[in-house]
């Protein structure tokens, strides 16, 4: 099993979402930015450093938001989802097609991968406990 790590990065009450390049195997879908942990990695440090490639983004990675699981054709992924707030860089779509600030009731209207509907879940149920 890959094990996999994805950003929830917030602002402005928007959600940071990238669309998957048209040579990837889930290409046209969109995501929360991350990647491949690595050999000898933590998951943080991996989130750090995908941030970094994938966005040109220095990041500071914050609390665990959940995992999933999930077997795909081609690959079983283990996601790991932490929240991450954007320090320092211009946000850049280095190896996507494109990247959206979305509200979070618009994440439905976007074509996600299988193992991020436990994240879009968990997002909805903890914004559903914040309201008075």
């Amino acid at each position: 099993m890959t094990r996999v790590t994805a950003a929830v990065i917030e602002r402005d009450g928007k959600v940071l979402i990238a669309k998957r390049a048209t040579e990837d195997q889930l290409k046209g879908k969109w995501e929360f930015p991350g990647g491949k942990i690595e050999a000898g990695e933590g998951p943080r440090d991996c989130l750090k450093r995908e941030l970094s490639e994938e966005l040109g983004i220095e990041a500071e990675i914050g609390d665990f938001i959940c995992s999933s699981r999930y077997a795909y054709r081609h690959i079983e992924v283990e996601l790991l989802a932490y929240r991450a707030a954007h320090l320092s860089g211009d946000i850049q779509p280095y190896v996507h097609d494109e990247i959206k600030w979305v509200a979070l009731n618009e994440l439905l209207d976007y074509e996600f991968p299988e193992a991020n509907g436990p994240i879009i879940k968990k997002l909805f149920a903890d914004a559903a406990c914040k309201k008075p």
